[in-house]
């Protein structure tokens, strides 16, 4: 069966190799996903996550560490979130490979930036929509988790239009890595190091 694309022309709905529970909406699924396991961590880390309204600077959030007096300042962290059914990063291995699907959005965060720091955080989910998550009497368990890595200076090509970078397997997000990285931030350290 073919959809208009455009007036006049036509295309066959592209395969997905996603296993999902309503295909018009499993984009948006992954963004929630990725938004929850991100938020969880913010919490359990002390901090907030602000949604980015407007996506025109490569943001979708920030991360806020609230000051431990009135007199000093919050800390915070812009991060851009990915959401891939595509990798199974192997733990046996020191890093794995993920690619931009723009070249701007690489560029957003290889920029030099003065004041706000940034970092790519990546999700890899099953490919079966119905088991990213399982509930038991323990808690929520969500399937695969988010890797980040600091991309601030780092150069390609300029005629690559989908860069790739690697990603350390050990870089996973978690609260203990989001504190450290706050604290880095607060203390105007490298955010790798």
């Amino acid at each position: 069966m073919a959809t208009a694309s455009k007036a006049g022309s036509t295309r066959k709905p592209r395969e997905s190799h996603i296993q999902a529970i309503d295909p018009k909406t499993v984009t948006d699924m992954m963004e929630l996903l990725q938004l929850g396991y991100v938020t969880s961590v913010a919490a359990t880390a002390g901090c907030t996550v602000e949604r980015v309204g407007a996506d025109l600077w490569g943001m979708d959030v920030t991360f806020v560490r609230p000051p431990a007096t009135p007199l000093e300042e919050e800390v915070m962290l812009l991060a851009q979130l990915k959401c891939t059914t595509q990798l199974v990063p192997d733990a046996a291995k020191d890093t794995f490979s993920y690619q931009f699907t723009k070249r701007q959005y690489f560029d957003h965060l290889a920029k030099p930036r003065r004041n706000y720091k940034s970092i790519l955080v990546v999700m890899t989910a099953p490919t079966a929509q119905a088991e990213w998550t399982e509930a038991t009497h323990g808690g929520l368990l969500t399937r695969r988790a988010c890797y980040w890595k600091h991309l601030e200076g780092m150069q390609v090509d300029p005629g690559v239009k989908k860069p790739s970078v690697r990603i350390s397997t050990s870089d996973i997000f978690d609260a203990q890595t989001l504190i450290k990285l706050m604290d880095r931030v607060d203390r105007g350290d490298p955010l790798h190091g």
